[in-house]
């Protein structure tokens, strides 16, 4: 019988090692998303008109995101986690939120963020796009993601999302053993207010 548990762990153990091994980050990716970011924040009414949407350009933000390698590694890590243990959320499932993967890589938030263990006050998550700009242009449409709300977070579009400057992404491709192929990560955050 213990032969069998042992061996049953060994078959768990090898399946988990070789569905990880299967996912590719795609930096390469996550920064494309960041350049047409960048470029819809730089002149949204050539965009807007591209991708077919309305909504008042003027309240787009101005501040340029920074590239920020720390939010680029707690992104990869919240999409990479989220693709190897098959779930879609903003929580993991222990219940630990984006602020502390954040805090984990190395950024610095104002502690009363990391309060609340599932603390979410920067992260978009998308799945299943064939790009990261797909992504990207998925939450300004606002289609297959809860609209309005990633919207104002990736343009900035209201007083707290428009004073957020440093940006990190995190794309990554699974071809089986997960509900999605892709599962994108963005968090734009700031350290305090």
């Amino acid at each position: 019988m213990r032969i069998l548990y042992v061996f049953a762990m060994l078959l768990i153990m090898t399946g988990s090692y070789a569905q990880r091994k299967k996912i590719t980050v795609d930096r390469a990716a996550a920064k494309e998303a960041y350049e047409y970011l960048q470029a819809f924040r730089d002149n949204p009414k050539k965009m807007m008109r591209a991708l077919g949407v309305r909504f008042d350009a003027g309240k787009v933000s101005k501040i340029k995101l920074r590239w920020n390698s720390d939010l680029a590694k707690a992104a990869e890590l919240r999409a990479r986690d989220m693709a190897e243990r098959n779930y879609f959320d903003h929580s993991s499932p222990e219940g630990i939120g984006p602020n502390h993967y954040i805090v984990k890589a190395g950024y610095v938030l104002n502690s009363d963020w990391l309060k609340k263990r599932s603390a979410n006050n920067f992260e978009s998550i998308a799945a299943n796009h064939p790009t990261a700009v797909d992504g990207i242009k998925a939450f300004i449409i606002g289609k297959g993601s809860p609209g309005f709300m990633h919207r104002k977070h990736v343009l900035g579009l209201d007083t707290w999302n428009g004073s957020l400057q440093d940006i990190g992404i995190g794309f990554v491709r699974i071809p089986e053993g997960a509900t999605y192929k892709t599962y994108l990560s963005v968090i734009i955050a700031k350290h305090d207010w």
